[in-house]
């Protein structure tokens, strides 16, 4: 069973609106896609995640025992 998308209307001022739809013929693809990728990237830079797989990897990263240890650096002292 497939789930149908849910639609939500938004807003945008009529300079927005002309510069997303030359984007879109410009970059030859659907309003639809250029919100998928905006919104995809926006949830990237905030790091939420959008599926069950993407919830796991981000709890697992949080666990402090995962965290890669800090190398160390060790000076030569001059003589």
């Amino acid at each position: 069973m497939s789930q149908s998308p849910l639609r939500k209307r938004i807003g945008f001022d009529p300079a927005t609106w002309h510069a997303l739809h030359h984007l879109s013929l410009d970059r030859r693809v659907s309003l639809q896609q250029l919100a998928d990728e905006a919104f995809g990237d926006l949830l990237k830079k905030h790091r939420r995640p959008v599926t069950l797989r993407e919830a796991l990897k981000e709890s697992v990263r949080m666990q402090p025992a995962n965290d890669q240890p800090k190398a160390t650096v060790h000076r030569l002292r001059r003589g």
